[in-house]
């Protein structure tokens, strides 16, 4: 286990999880489909989600890409993703995505969740640099930046292409630690 709070808690993802985030997925299509259509692509059916959570364990391992489960701790459920990507070692940066089950939007456990990954991507990976790229309509996720002190730097023009869309411009924010 990473950390644990307010009856939650944070683990790195493990073979054990792929019925768990298969129904995450489907239960949250709707929520997902825009801006992880990946994420739900991969995880549409229990043989798909263990292929999905053994390569995630891979890159975990090898340090490429970290996901993280945020589970409520006395009932095990899954109720979040978070994604720290894009890491590059030279700078000693990586970028947080993140998506939480409909059922529990809004009562800021992402936000505390990545107040704790911070913490742990700076002690245990030597991270420095963090980023958050979100919508300008995304609210929660700026919110989430907002509530980790992440700085909002610039516009990034055509950053995203949503299944369908045009391509979407993106909102920035970065926090560097000491």
């Amino acid at each position: 286990m990473i950390a644990q709070f307010d009856g939650f808690e944070i683990n790195s993802i493990h073979n054990g999880d792929a019925w768990k985030i298969c129904d995450f997925t489907i239960t949250n299509n709707d929520r997902l489909k825009r801006y992880f259509p990946k994420t739900l692509e991969q995880n549409q059916n229990p043989t798909l989600s263990q292929l999905f959570v053994e390569n995630k364990v891979r890159q975990f391992e090898r340090k490429e890409e970290f996901l993280f489960t945020v589970k409520q701790s006395e009932t095990r459920n899954l109720v979040g993703l978070i994604y720290l990507k894009e890491i590059d070692w030279d700078k000693k940066q990586g970028e947080f995505a993140y998506c939480i089950d409909y059922n529990f939007k809004g009562k800021e456990i992402i936000s505390k969740a990545v107040e704790l990954l911070l913490d742990y991507a700076s002690k245990e990976l030597g991270l420095k640099a963090f980023q958050i790229i979100a919508h300008k309509n995304n609210l929660s996720s700026i919110k989430v930046a907002l509530n980790n002190n992440f700085e909002w730097q610039k516009t990034l023009k055509n950053e995203f292409t949503p299944i369908g869309e045009k391509p979407l411009d993106m909102e920035l924010y970065e926090l560097h630690k000491i």
